[in-house]
């Protein structure tokens, strides 16, 4: 395993495995806070994303990329909402 990023925070990590897993690239969160019990931990040790050493590359160049839209919820929202405007 290959760690290919570092967040403060684990919700963060855990959206960016989902990304990968959803492009079929087996991904792991690896954080030491105690088991939970002190989530402050994640300021000095910070939660880990791991993918295999073989995925790595493939996976940064996801996580990189530029955020498209989805253009159906882009419809259902507006011209307004989808732009990030109230």
């Amino acid at each position: 395993m290959k760690v290919i990023r570092e967040y403060v925070n684990e919700m963060e990590a855990l959206v960016a495995r989902s990304v990968l897993e959803a492009h079929h690239i087996p991904a792991v969160v690896l954080r030491d806070d105690a088991g939970g019990m002190l989530p402050a931990m994640h300021l000095v040790y910070p939660v880990r994303l791991a993918v295999r050493v073989g995925d790595a590359t493939h996976a940064l160049r996801i996580l990189d990329a530029p955020f498209e839209g989805d253009p159906y919820i882009d419809d259902l929202l507006g011209p307004d909402d989808a732009a990030g405007h109230p």
